[in-house]
């Protein structure tokens, strides 16, 4: 039996982002944090965390972008809570359901570690929602999931949308372009690395800066 649904692309989309895992029950970690960094770095998922295979829900298919084990490792290393906003239209377009999106958020955390939260926006670019990625909601609520406001927070993506939701949030953006981000899109970006963990180094650097990394 095929997990696939009917799409339903018609109409605005208001109901919110799929959010995972469930609340911690003692409460948000990452505002109890404390030290030099963000509070929180937020990744996109698919050619920033992992190869970009267009919708994926085979966790078979799941790899490991360069660096980005060691980039993680890092921003944990130093108390850097780490979650994922991730457009997902897929779902939408009947192609997989929330187990789909489940089974690839598994194996991702097999082979990368744990992350505080995930934020997946099942709507298609025509639901006109507001947390699909150039929209700041896939933020927000990853943010309001770990207790932090949004200012102290960085988002790290591959395109220009990446960089479009964190400046729409109030987030900081660190682009680190691949093969498919547009020249012009790197050259907007507010800031850009190199590779993932380039872009964790640029992270822990103190405001003055000194690193810590």
């Amino acid at each position: 039996m095929t997990e696939a649904t009917t799409p339903t692309l018609s109409g605005p989309r208001t109901d919110g982002p799929w959010l995972f895992p469930p609340a911690a029950p003692d409460g948000p970690a990452a505002a109890r944090r404390a030290g030099p960094g963000p509070a929180a770095v937020l990744f996109d998922r698919d050619g920033t965390l992992i190869e970009d295979v267009p919708y994926n829900a085979d966790p078979a298919l799941v790899t490991p972008r360069p660096h980005a084990r060691a980039a993680l490792g890092l921003l944990r290393a130093h108390g850097v809570p780490v979650g994922v906003v991730s457009n997902q239209s897929g779902v939408a377009r009947g192609r997989f359901g929330r187990t789909g999106v489940e089974a690839v958020r598994r194996r991702v955390e097999e082979l990368l570690g744990p992350f505080s939260v995930w934020a997946v926006c099942p709507h298609a670019a025509e639901h006109g929602c507001g947390c699909r990625k150039p929209a700041p909601g896939l933020v927000r609520a990853a943010c309001a999931r770990l207790g932090v406001p949004p200012g102290l927070v960085a988002v790290v993506g591959d395109i220009g949308t990446d960089m479009a939701a964190a400046r729409a949030a109030g987030a900081r953006g660190v682009l680190v372009p691949t093969p498919v981000t547009r020249r012009a899109e790197t050259a907007a970006a507010p800031e850009s690395a190199p590779d993932l963990l380039a872009a964790a180094r640029l992270l822990l650097r103190a405001p003055g800066g000194g690193g810590t990394a």
